[in-house]
């Protein structure tokens, strides 16, 4: 029989911590694992201009049709606006919309298989384990590149460029754009500046994954490593989730943008990329792309999203700066500080599994086994916890 010959696949570990976190009977304990925004009640809300958005859409959505093979060109346009600003000319482009930025990495890889199907793919050491996960499914050769330095809990971008240093021309370079998932630990301008060298001197693909943008440290300034190397670079494909930023992570909307030396190798391109989406899932779901872009469009919902990204961003901010500052002041030490230095919902606190999971079994602490944390899981009342259960595992 053909199902019996399945192999049993490796649960999620984020799934399972979820599963963990559910049937723990115990009344006090914390939830840092889930990689998901929420406020200091433990909700993920909506936000208010996408609820005013979906308000409009529902009194004058007028069909359900299909969307086209590649989405909806305002969508396109607008988070090709939002994500690149004008760092590289309309005519160089091609773009889909995607389920989620998930779907957008998977086309990504699907293209590059297409292309150049011996091109190596550099994913960081560590890196979002879809990364690896798609590539490897899909049949596609890997190297890992050292990202984190364990001790410093900062890039280690020394070893990442001699690392790099052994890469070909066409291999694929993957990048997170920023907020990086699980350090938290991102490049600097100048680093993005030598790695945007490194890649013209050696031909490389970069594959960037935005999937934070706002998060970090402002819409703009997220997205500026992005750009660099767009107004640089010949090729360039970039996977760009509205999950995060937009808190609409069930509408599973992302876009698929590929940089194409020419204008006919942009239209040879998006030919490509639709004709993938017909392979893959065939027209994309509609829902959250158009509440989007209703919300990039109008001046008014725009600076009400802005506004809440903002406010969302500045209580990660404040978030990590209460840690870091608890833990300074409990241990005499400022070895902490990389915490209130990363960015976005994540960090890496480089603890071992063994303090990993002597802080859930005493603690109720739930973290991934890596000691990735979500920041925006945390409140006043979870932070002096946190901080007293590092210590104590000798962190």
């Amino acid at each position: 029989m053909m199902l019996q010959s399945l192999k049993e696949q490796p649960q999620d570990k984020i799934i399972r911590l979820i599963q963990e976190f559910r049937d723990d009977p115990r009344t006090q304990k914390y939830d840092l694992g889930v990689g998901v925004y929420r406020d200091r009640s433990g909700t993920t809300p909506i936000m208010s201009a996408v609820k005013r958005a979906e308000m409009r859409l529902w009194e004058t959505e007028k069909t359900k049709a299909y969307t086209g093979l590649a989405g909806e060109a305002e969508f396109r346009d607008a988070m090709t606006g939002l994500t690149l600003a004008d760092s590289v000319p309309s005519g160089r482009l091609a773009s889909v919309h995607t389920p989620g930025g998930t779907g957008a990495v998977r086309q990504a890889l699907e293209l590059v298989k297409l292309a150049s199907p011996s091109a190596r793919v550099w994913i960081s050491d560590p890196s979002w384990p879809n990364h690896l996960s798609i590539a490897d499914h899909l049949g596609l050769p890997t190297r890992n590149y050292r990202y984190f330095d364990g001790h410093s809990r900062a890039v280690d971008f020394d070893a990442m460029m001699r690392d790099l240093e052994e890469a070909h021309a066409g291999d694929v370079l993957v990048l997170h754009g920023c907020c990086h998932n699980p350090t938290g630990a991102n490049l600097d301008a100048a680093a993005w500046q030598a790695v945007s060298d490194l890649v013209l001197a050696k031909g490389l693909v970069p594959l960037i994954d935005i999937a934070y943008q706002g998060f970090g440290d402002g819409l703009d300034e997220d997205a500026a490593g992005v750009r660099l190397l767009a107004s640089r670079l010949p090729e360039m494909l970039i996977a760009a989730s509205c999950s995060k930023n937009f808190g609409i992570y069930r509408e599973r909307t992302g876009l698929l943008l590929a940089i194409a030396e020419s204008a006919a190798a942009a239209t040879r391109t998006q030919a490509t990329l639709a004709h993938l989406n017909r392979q893959n899932f065939s027209f994309p779901p509609d829902h959250g792309a158009r509440l989007v872009t209703m919300i990039l469009q109008d001046h008014e919902l725009r600076a009400e999203w802005e506004s809440e990204l903002r406010e969302i961003r500045e209580r990660m901010l404040r978030l990590r700066q209460s840690l870091a500052g608890e833990l300074r002041r409990l241990s005499g030490s400022d070895r902490f500080g990389f915490i209130a230095a990363h960015r976005g919902m994540f960090s890496l606190l480089g603890a071992t599994g063994k303090q990993v999971m002597r802080m859930r079994s005493d603690k109720g602490i739930y973290m991934v086994g890596d000691s990735r944390i979500n920041v925006a899981g945390l409140n006043e009342e979870s932070i002096p916890v946190l901080a007293g259960a590092m210590l104590e595992v000798g962190l």
